[in-house]
């Protein structure tokens, strides 16, 4: 009797009982792409407040455009391509997955040799090569009171790096905030929050172009 009984219990059991689901394991969201911003005092923000400093609008705007991206601010007021090259490494040790290179205008406006200048960013941009960072170069453009032959040693330093290491250029930094005094602080030099919103949309692309050939480490 008992063993009569024991088949048909089970069939109830499964005709009455829903049945039990298998959940496929859920995968990890990829984490953001990483962009290390190094640079001066224009990467930095002197002058602004948080939510205006370049970093943080390059990071808004490119997650407008459903970018899921992290800036790093790695700017530092005051510094030279050769001070940038001296915190590289310590700069790159949170992990970075692209880079943008903004140096080169404090040895400009200080009438420094060009050619440490570019001694300085080919060191820059042979590291980050060697580690497989894509890279933008943002580049500068000498003053002219600075004189013709100073000027064309100087602006040369970056579409030349930029060619030889595979970077992509964003030819001047400050393009369409320069001289612009609605568009610039009381010294004439660093761009307002203005200034900043126009550098982004202008750059805008060019860091699309850089988030396109980055894959998250």
């Amino acid at each position: 009797m008992k063993k009569t009984l024991l088949p048909l219990l089970a069939l109830a059991l499964a005709v009455l009982l829903p049945p039990v689901a298998v959940m496929a394991p859920v995968a990890a969201s990829a984490a953001p792409i990483r962009i290390l911003a190094l640079g001066d005092s224009l990467t930095a923000g002197y002058g602004l407040g948080p939510e205006d400093g370049f970093t943080t609008q390059l990071e808004r705007a490119l997650k407008a455009k459903g970018l899921d991206v992290t800036v790093i601010n790695a700017g530092v007021s005051g510094d030279t391509a050769e001070g940038g090259l001296a915190r590289l490494d310590w700069a790159l040790g949170g992990g970075a997955d692209a880079a943008i290179v903004e140096l080169g205008a404090n040895d400009m406006l200080r009438g420094m040799d060009p050619a440490g200048t570019r001694k300085a960013l080919d060191a820059i941009l042979a590291k980050l090569s060697e580690k497989k960072i894509p890279t933008l170069l943002a580049g500068m453009l000498a003053a002219p009171n600075l004189g013709s032959d100073y000027g064309a040693r100087f602006d040369a330093i970056y579409p030349e790096l930029a060619t030889q290491y595979g970077a992509i250029l964003y030819p001047f930094f400050l393009d369409g905030a320069a001289a612009q005094s609605t568009l610039l602080q009381a010294d004439g030099l660093h761009p307002n929050a203005k200034g900043v919103a126009l550098i982004v949309e202008r750059m805008l692309p060019s860091v699309e172009r850089l988030v396109g050939e980055t894959k998250p480490r």
